[in-house]
């Protein structure tokens, strides 16, 4: 036994004991597991997007679950730092902004604003809704962290399905809603200038799509 202001400890107490002691909860060590667990990236689930198509699809385990029409940059393809293209190749989500913030809430420098800008504004045209932050996973797409290129919401929609952005990949308040909740942080993203067909093999077979709303969705 040691003796450390005036207590005494076992130098062989189990790693849950305390330093006086006493024991940690069972249910703070359940909570610490659920959070490493939460943390864990989103081997899942897999987004391409087609910018000649100006389409995202949604994979589960390779599966194809949706297909959304975006918005692309409308200076090109590239990832030259101070540019405004849209870059290609393999990225992931490296971060997710804006949990529960309502339709077309305004967010600048990735903190809302408090303003929130309905659908086909006049003269608007902010980042709102939703960002998933995209980092480059390759050489020639390394730049797009640093250029803040994201997946994000716009009140823009009537462009929706053309090269409109500055380097972002644009969606519908209500499908970019709708990927939110579904891909984590980690989430393969791939940006290829080809049709999504000749990345998705199941597209090319007899898979059958239904339109539903904005979105295209899956039916096997």
């Amino acid at each position: 036994m040691k003796i450390k202001n005036g207590s005494a400890r076992s130098q062989d107490a189990p790693s849950y004991l305390l330093t006086d002691g006493s024991a940690i909860r069972p249910c703070l060590l359940l909570l610490a597991l659920f959070i490493t667990s939460c943390a864990s990236p989103d081997t899942r689930h897999q987004i391409v997007i087609s910018a000649r198509e100006q389409k995202l699809a949604l994979l589960d385990r390779g599966n194809l679950m949706a297909i959304y029409p975006v918005s692309t940059s409308k200076f090109g393809l590239g990832d030259r730092p101070g540019s405004s293209f849209t870059p290609l190749g393999e990225l992931e989500v490296a971060k997710k902004i804006g949990d529960h913030a309502p339709v077309g809430a305004v967010f600048k420098d990735r903190h809302r604003t408090g303003e929130t800008v309905a659908i086909d504004s006049p003269g608007r045209d902010p980042i709102v809704t939703r960002i998933l932050w995209l980092r480059g996973r390759e050489s020639h797409n390394a730049n797009a962290y640093a250029r803040t290129i994201y997946i994000h919401g716009t009140p823009e929609e009537r462009n929706i399905g053309l090269p409109a952005s500055y380097g972002c990949i644009r969606m519908r308040s209500s499908d970019i809603i709708n990927l939110y909740e579904i891909v984590g942080r980690g989430a393969q993203v791939t940006i290829v200038d080809a049709s999504l067909a000749s990345v998705i093999p199941t597209l090319a077979g007899p898979t059958q799509l239904v339109q539903t709303d904005h979105a295209t969705t899956v039916i096997r």
